[in-house]
Formats: C-alpha cells, structure tokens, sequence
C-alpha cells in the first residue's frame, strides 16, 4: 500500500510539473494526471475540491455595500489554507442584475459593482500564484433584455439579430403555449414593437437565445474562448440543458414535468458535441453542467467521456428534497433512507466512464446545515462537520459553497422588504397580493426555502456588518448570529467547523480510495446511520456518521475489523463489544467518524 501511495504522488508530482505553461493545446491536450486508478480515467478536476464564490455576498473590497472582484483577491489565502483547489465564481459579467449576475448583457465586460477587467486579471493571477484554478460561471440559455442582440432583435421582425432569440405570434389571441416561467407567470412576453411575443424561461428580461441559429452558437463558442485565453481553467454551465427547445412548442401537458421535457430537446447533443469540438477539446479545462430535469438514465448521455461532451453535470436528487410546487418551493420529509438511496444509484447505475459532483448546498438552496443538520446551538457545530464528513468521502468532485466551512445558516426573514431574490419576490406577488397564501405562511416557508438564505453576506468577524463590508446598508441583510459564527473566530480555533473541513480536505487529497475507490452501503435501511466503505486495490475505507440528534447503539457487520481512526468530529469516540465479540459504537448526535479497516 506505501507503494501505491508514492507512485501516486510521484505520478502527481511529475504530471503536474509537465504542465503547460499556455493553456492552449494543438494537436493534444495536456493534462496534470495521466491514465487510470481503479479503472476510472485520472483528470484534476476528479482530484480537486471546488468552492462556489458568489461574489456579490463574499467580499466589499471598496464600501458601497456589494461584494467585488478585488473583495475575493483579498481572501484567496483564506481559500488557500482551506485546501481547496478551484474557485468557481458566480457571475461577474456586466449585467442589469435583475437575476444577480444571470442576465448578462455583455459578455466581455465586467459587472460595474464588481470592478474592472484589471481587476479580473489579477484576481486570476493571484488565483494561478497560489496553485488553484478559476471557472466562470457560463450562463448562454438567455441574456439580459438590454444584451444589444435582443435591444437590436426587438427592432423588427426583418432585423439581422431577430433570430437570436426565440419569437413566435400569437396563438388565438394568446401566448404561443401554456409554458410557465420559472419565476412565475407565461414564459412568454408579448413585445409590442412587433406584436409578437418572446420566450423567457426564467424572468422576463431574460429572453432565451435560439441555439437553433448557427450564428448564436458561433458568438457562445467565441465568448469561452475569450476568457479560455485569458487563462480560465472551465465553466460551470448554467441550465445548459434547456439550450434546445421543441421547435412546435406543444403545449404541457396535465402532470407532466416540464424540467424532464425542457432539458430534452432535439439537439441538445448535437450541440453540446459541436461546443467540444470546436472549444472544450483544445483546452486543459474541466466543465460542469447544471442539469436540471435531466434523469439519472440520461445523465451517462451528457458526461459519457467517450461522448465528448461535458465532465460533469449537477445531480439534483438531494437538494430536490425542497418541493417545487407550481409558482413556490414546499418543504417536505424526507428520510435518510432515500437520501441513501440517492448514492447507491449513482454507484450501481452510473459507470466507470462518467464522473458525478457531490453538493448539498449552493447559491439557489438554504443553508446546508439548517436542511440537512440542525442549526440549534448544541448541535450546528456536529452536524456541519458531520456534513462535511459525508461530503469528501462520497464518490465524485465535491462542491463547497462559500460560508459553509463556517457553518453558516438560514436568516429568518420577517419582511418582505428584505427579499432580494427575484424569485421569491415574483412569488410574493402572485401568491400574497392575488390572496392564494397568507404572508405569514408564505414566509415562514421562505425563510426554510429560499435562495436568499445563502446568499446573506460571509460573515468575517464580529466587526459591523460581520466584516463584509464598511458601508452602512450591505445588499443584502447580515444574520445576525455573526458574532458567533465567523471566519476570524473559526480560523483560529483549532476544533472549529472550518479547520474540520481543512482536515478532510487533506484526507480526501492524500487517500487515493476516498476519490477514486467504489462506494458500497452497508445498512442502507438504517433510519439514523449512514455506514459505507470506499474501496480500492486492497484499501478499504469504513465512514460512520449519525445522521439524528439523538445517540444511537450501533453494532459494526460482522467480522470488521478497525485499524486506524481516520477522522472525527467527537472529542472521544465510545465503543465496546456485543456478546458476540462485534464492536458497538455508542454513537453521539451527528457524530461521524472515519476509519481504514482490514
């Protein structure tokens, strides 16, 4: 096993030394690891732990209240110590900010809250001085209504940039279908220049492209090669599915998910193969696709690497435990059962060929800790480490959001005028102000569901404004347990949420199995633990976390054997035999232990 190790970090080392000084590749393309382990193609983005910057809430370099590019370049040491190795940063292109950074208006540009392009440059020189990576937040569904193609489509129906967009006329009298925007209301706006109308599957000034148009595609594949040259090392691609749209526009049908219909279209491979071809192949690059609606039986379609389209693509079976009724999100149970079951499928139905993400939490989803632990006081700290635990040893990349090495948690709104999120805003109003749901309700939901709650500015010390930011008013409402919850307080404590996620960070990158070894459930009917093993050429890796806020006896199977403690978040972990010689952990609420065993 010593072998094993060192040829591993050998072939690491060597690997990474050949690296490229240009990113750009001709007749190959470099890469920093080279063949296989356990039958799985070795790539860095497999090896490399992600974390999502949203870059309005991270850092207020300048103190007019918003996050910036130069608010980051402060902190990329804090990102360093805490060991991850890419950076994925939320939308810095300019744009209106209807959606935050998702309606872009110029692609080459930056956003005039978050600075310049000089700033850019030397967030990515600090960024490749450290030895990490930067991806971009790719968002080509849609645009921003005030991108010049659609200001110059609107003109007419006989403009050169018309077909960009998708227009269609009315259809007695009325929309074009009975499709339904994501954030409430028709998908369609009536344009009165031409009399026709626009397809926005998102807000209405986020007009979706026609794909269709071979031009369209040729200006996407431009703009990633635009920031590819300047060093970018990928992209995470924003609702990438729903590129391709049924060109007769049926209308939905009772029942049917439109998610499952929107993100199959009739070409949507054709492209994604066409946009490796022409981009993705020539660069050393990684990609991730946020794939909404897309089935774990489709999923080998998108990040078969022997199709040559995307690396990875999001899973959304866990974060989906938040119900999306029509027009609002619903919480609703959910069971550690079937948030088990979630990883044996992707173990038993996914192959050697595709490479899956682990996250529980990102910019579009409450806190982790809040869903999936709790946020009580006694038990956030175990919990969020707990989590943590689960997140690096499951099998695929694994994705931090910003925050959540701190344990942050949910805000509770208690008005509206706090709300940012167009979302939750354009739910409000349908919902509240037409009389369907009371305010009270309404909130008490939102403050469980929604997106805002992982947006509230990092809390960086217990200063004003947790150190966000020196302005009076930041964007977005602080929560107030930043006094107690911060990265100052944190980094320092040696037994604190951020350096547990340092330590497991480290383990993952030093322990081959827990990245590149099998996954098997030992107790998958457990309603409390969750037991697995990661597995690899000899070495067998034992994860045990309790997942209730209760303790829980719990015998070993049969004949394990433990040989070394790994990891913990319990100051001493309690475990004796049974009559049969079987060893009995007398688990603690959300302890999570890790162990090598024979």
């Amino acid at each position: 096993m010593k072998k094993l190790t060192l040829l591993f970090a050998f072939l690491t080392s060597l690997t990474g030394a050949c690296k490229m000084d240009q990113k750009k590749a001709s007749d190959s393309v470099a890469t920093e690891t080279a063949g296989q382990i356990n039958g799985i193609t070795k790539k860095w983005w497999k090896e490399d732990v992600v974390y999502q910057v949203y870059p309005r809430s991270f850092k207020d370099s300048n103190g007019d209240g918003i996050g910036d590019l130069q608010g980051l370049t402060q902190k990329l040491d804090y990102l360093k110590n805490l060991g991850v190795g890419v950076i994925w940063l939320g939308p810095h292109f300019k744009s209106p900010n209807v959606d935050n950074g998702y309606d872009i208006s110029d692609y080459r540009d930056i956003m005039t809250e978050f600075g310049t392009m000089q700033d850019f440059d030397a967030l990515l020189a600090g960024v490749k001085q450290r030895g990490m990576k930067l991806i971009l937040d790719l968002v080509v569904n849609h645009t921003s209504d005030q991108h010049q193609w659609f200001v110059e489509s609107r003109k007419s129906k006989t403009n050169p940039y018309r077909d960009y967009y998708i227009w269609r006329p009315a259809k007695n009298g009325k929309e074009p279908n009975n499709w339904t925007s994501g954030f409430s209301g028709s998908a369609w706006k009536l344009d009165t220049p031409t009399n026709e109308y626009y397809l926005h599957l998102f807000a209405v000034q986020q007009p979706d492209l026609n794909w269709d148009n071979p031009k369209v595609r040729k200006e996407v594949f431009d703009v990633m090669k635009f920031w590819l040259d300047k060093g970018v090392d990928g992209f995470r691609m924003d609702v990438i599915p729903f590129i391709s749209k049924n060109p007769e526009f049926p209308d939905l049908k009772p029942g049917e998910d439109f998610g499952a219909i929107i993100s199959n279209g009739p070409h949507v491979h054709d492209y994604l193969q066409e946009m490796n071809r022409e981009v993705l192949s020539k660069y050393n690059m990684t990609t991730v696709g946020e794939a909404s609606g897309v089935s774990l039986q489709r999923t080998p379609d998108f990040i078969d690497e022997r199709r040559h389209e995307l690396n990875m693509i999001f899973q959304f079976d866990i974060v989906n435990t938040i119900d999306r009724a029509p027009g609002w999100k619903h919480t609703k149970p959910w069971k550690i059962e079937d948030f088990k079951a979630v990883f044996t499928k992707y173990e038993t139905q996914l192959d050697k060929h595709t490479w899956n993400t682990v996250f529980f939490g990102n910019h579009d989803n409450p806190r982790i800790v809040s869903r999936f632990g709790s946020d009580l006081p006694e038990y956030r700290a175990p919990s969020a480490k707990m989590l943590a635990t689960m997140l690096f040893t499951l099998k695929g990349t694994p994705f931090v959001y910003q925050g959540d090495e701190l344990g942050m948690t949910n805000y509770a709104f208690k008005d509206m005028k706090d709300v940012n999120d167009v979302e939750a805003r354009n739910a409000y109003t349908d919902l509240v102000l037409g009389g369907k749901v009371d305010t009270k309700t309404y909130i008490a939901e939102l403050n469980k569901t929604g997106r805002d709650n992982a947006r509230t500015p990092m809390q960086w010390d217990a200063s004003p404004n947790a150190g966000f930011t020196t302005a009076a008013k930041p964007w977005l409402v602080v929560n107030p347990n930043y006094k107690e919850i911060n990265a100052a307080q944190e980094t320092t404590d040696t037994a604190s949420i951020y350096n547990y996620y340092r330590k497991m960070i480290e383990l993952r990158k030093n322990t081959p199995a827990l990245i590149y070894g099998d996954y098997k459930d030992l107790d998958p009917a457990h309603p409390q633990v969750f037991i697995y093993t990661r597995s690899m050429e000899g070495k067998k890796i034992l994860v045990l976390l309790n997942f209730s806020n209760k303790q829980v006896d719990y015998t070993l199977p049969q004949s394990t054997t433990l040989k070394t403690l790994l990891a913990t978040n319990v100051s001493g972990v309690q475990m004796d035999k049974d009559d049969k010689g079987n060893i009995k952990f007398h688990l603690t609420p959300y302890q999570a232990s890790v162990y090598e065993i024979n």
